[in-house]
């Protein structure tokens, strides 16, 4: 049997990510996708290569995306031979392509690949109503043109009512907001809390790009240079006075605190060492270990998006470390209740044991999402793996040393965990 091998990061490139309605309002996902991925053709000079694969996906998808990712590869300057394949796992999309293009360099399937995500919330499709769509493919079977007015008389004027995604759990009936704040309620995570944690995550994101630690990160794009949802100007005292967004009454979840409905896409640049080192490109870190989770919520409501807690602790014991041992945290910032909530169950035996683990302990609040969060950057679903990654890679080849740990929520109950290492200079 051959030995696994290492997969290492050796490229990152992302668009900047607007809130919905705004700079890209027009863009369609293939647009994005494509700008995302001939940033990191550019930037790792390879026009004309031919890559082992490229996987990505979108959760917002029209009807004629099916072989997104296919297409999107064939109107780059990528060699036409490079396969690609669309997969996807709501919010953990961007990791979980990650893990499959790495599973197969490290079985030695293919030597490099690209992971990527991308979404759009302004392009969301609408379809027409139940009644509608069976009227329509029954007047197509019909024979005679009699026939098909005889359907379409039957028709309601409600009928004709297009129908946009509602976004709604369905087995549930509830957001993923929705979902959160009964995960705030039973956790017993305070608004304040939350709002810390939002600030924080705009006070990080404004700082790393006054550092100029995203100059090389962000492909400039419809005129848009960095992520418009980062609010240099946010404080405390304005995230306390926004009104609750899901529970009106007694939430605690906000239009702050919560990422808000965005458009973007990411990449990330995957190889075996031998490849790395024949394109003259840089081993910035190694991805190591991975682990996927779901969890029980629709008995449970208040735990839908804690599936990362079962990931976490299933994958640390077989790699054999411990939560303490990172140099750096990347926790998605769905909402910041679930983040907290997460942190909550590592650090309680009482909550730790309802997951069936013992604690998983502390970990030290100044090595988390230290560039900020998605609660600052935003979140286009599939995206937001590819940008987190891309992130830790980055971190760790700066430090030169030590381990990164990612994490991310997904919906319908779904999470997803990974660690990096970071490869020696």
């Amino acid at each position: 049997m051959n030995t696994l091998r290492k997969v290492a990061v050796v490229g990152y490139s992302r668009i900047p990510f607007a809130r919905i309605n705004t700079a890209y309002a027009e863009a369609t996902n293939q647009d994005m996708l494509v700008a995302a991925l001939n940033g990191i053709i550019e930037k790792y000079n390879l026009k004309g290569e031919r890559l082992g694969e490229v996987a990505g996906g979108a959760l917002v998808k029209l009807s004629s995306e099916g072989n997104l990712v296919r297409e999107s590869v064939m109107n780059t300057a990528l060699d036409p031979h490079t396969p690609a394949c669309d997969l996807q796992q709501a919010c953990a999309t961007g990791v979980e392509t990650a893990v499959y293009i790495a599973n197969k360099i490290a079985l030695g399937q293919i030597d490099s690949g690209i992971a990527c995500g991308v979404d759009t919330a302004s392009q969301a499709p609408i379809v027409a109503g139940e009644n509608l769509r069976r009227t329509l493919l029954r007047a197509n079977r019909s024979k005679s043109f009699s026939e098909r007015l005889k359907l379409y008389f039957k028709l309601k004027l409600k009928d004709l009512a297009p129908v946009v995604p509602s976004g709604l759990e369905p087995k549930t009936g509830l957001s993923m907001g929705g979902h959160c704040e009964y995960t705030a309620k039973y956790y017993n995570i305070s608004r304040e809390e939350q709002d810390t944690l939002a600030f924080e995550s705009h006070r990080k994101l404004a700082k790393a790009y006054d550092e100029g630690f995203l100059d090389d990160v962000l492909i400039p794009y419809l005129g848009l240079k960095s992520d418009n949802n980062l609010r240099r100007d946010s404080s405390l005292e304005k995230l306390s006075k926004l009104k609750p967004a899901f529970d009106k009454e007694h939430g605690t979840l906000t239009a702050g605190n919560s990422t808000p409905f965005t458009d973007g896409a990411a990449c990330v640049l995957l190889a075996s060492e031998e490849w790395a080192r024949a394109h003259n490109l840089p081993i910035l870190a190694y991805i190591t270990h991975a682990e996927v989770a779901a969890i029980e919520y629709v008995e449970n409501k208040h735990n839908m998006l804690l599936a990362p807690v079962l990931a976490s602790n299933r994958m640390l014991k077989k790699a054999g470390v411990t939560l303490q041992d990172f140099d750096f945290y990347e926790i998605h910032e769905a909402f910041a209740a679930q983040v907290l909530a997460t942190l909550k169950i590592w650090e309680s035996p009482e909550l730790s044991k309802k997951f069936g683990f013992e604690p998983l302990g502390k970990i030290d609040r100044a090595k988390l999402n230290v560039k900020g969060g998605s609660l600052a950057a935003a979140h286009p679903f599939a995206a937001t793996g590819g940008r987190i990654i891309g992130t830790m890679a980055k971190l760790l080849h700066e430090k030169g040393s030590g381990r990164g740990f990612i994490s991310a929520c997904a919906a319908r109950g779904q999470g997803i965990t990974m660690i990096m290492e970071a490869a020696p200079k």
